[in-house]
């Protein structure tokens, strides 16, 4: 779908939303155009500054697809015939498995996260999501037993994994299932950045479900003004703004995708140290990076270890974050000195 932009700002949904400007307007020859449609079981939304050539937004948008379609085809854990199902089916896997640069680049990413987390980060621990309820497999009907999970947990491990540059392959010293569900988002998002760059787009923001990389301005001058949610149910209450103007940005929280059993919450993200969901008083966590791959997987491994964790961490690394925390009366907001430049007062 392309529509132009009515009003001060482009929509931003999920994790993500826009914060209003009043009293803005836009360039003769110059608009904001929102492209859309369904991808990675979400949408996306995406804003190109342009002029009023609908023919181009056309290109685009089939260009758009068909780089979202690559990349599904690549690292979705939900198709059997994608690159990453097939190398989880191999039958040796302890042999090297040729994979497209796409996917070993995520692959590299994935195991610079978890190094820099600790393990917090884990992309083997694919069965233990699944084990869970929370992937391809259906829900259990009660929650997994402490024995089978100690197994599945012995068999996990990101150290696993080997992975060689040229030609690009992948092997593990013992099966493993990989998923990439917390950074082939962002991956996505900075594919479809780049694929807009290659075609002459300068000023833009790309979203998927809530994961953003932003390029450039809006025609009025004005950088990409977005707002971090409160961590509730209803959605678009904001917390705090944030303006770019490049970078990508991805928030990770439990306050949405969980389940209750017998009375007790379980979130969908895993702790790959322990194989249980967390039950920190971190609700949610935004990072800002170089890029959306990076912010993605970062903010997962933050959420996973918690605020006091993952703040020293941020503080160490120089790395923009923020954090949404449940306090005895009601929610803190904290952030690293590097995240303070890109707040809107």
């Amino acid at each position: 779908m392309i529509r132009p932009v009515r009003g001060v700002f482009a929509s931003v949904v999920l994790t993500l939303a826009l914060a209003a400007l009043a009293g803005c307007s836009f360039q003769e020859e110059l608009k904001v155009w929102e492209l859309s449609g369904p991808v990675f079981g979400t949408r996306y939304h995406i804003n190109v500054v342009l002029t009023d050539d609908q023919a181009r937004l056309e290109n685009l948008g089939q260009g758009i697809t068909a780089v979202l379609e690559e990349v599904d085809a690549s690292m979705s854990t939900w198709r059997d015939d994608s690159e990453l199902s097939r190398f989880n089916r191999a039958p040796s896997q302890a042999d090297w498995f040729g994979i497209s640069p796409g996917l070993l680049q995520v692959l590299s990413a994935s195991q610079a996260v978890s190094e820099l987390s600790g393990g917090a980060f884990d992309i083997t621990v694919g069965p233990i999501v699944n084990l869970w309820g929370f992937g391809p497999e259906a829900r259990p009907e009660t929650v997994p037993d402490d024995r089978v999970l100690a197994q599945r947990l012995a068999a996990t491990g990101y150290q696993n994994i080997e992975l060689r540059q040229d030609p690009p392959a992948v092997r593990t010293r013992r099966p493993q299932y990989l998923d990439l569900s917390a950074i082939a988002k962002g991956y996505g998002v900075d594919a479809v950045a780049r694929y807009l760059s290659e075609q002459g787009v300068t000023a833009f923001l790309v979203e998927i479900g809530g994961e953003v990389r932003a390029s450039g301005r809006k025609p009025n001058g004005d950088a990409w003004r977005l707002a971090i949610e409160e961590p509730v149910a209803e959605r678009g209450v904001i917390n705090r703004v944030v303006a770019l103007e490049r970078h990508g940005m991805a928030t990770s929280g439990d306050y949405r995708n969980y389940y209750e059993s017998q009375g007790q919450r379980y979130s969908h993200t895993i702790d790959p140290l322990t194989g249980k969901p967390i039950g920190h008083n971190l609700a949610s966590v935004t990072v800002i990076a170089e890029n959306c791959m990076l912010a993605d997987g970062m903010a997962t491994a933050f959420n996973v270890m918690g605020y006091e964790k993952a703040r020293d961490l941020a503080i160490r690394e120089n790395i923009p974050a923020y954090f949404i925390v449940r306090g005895d009366n009601g929610f803190e907001s904290h952030y690293t000195p590097a995240f303070s430049s890109y707040l809107v007062e």
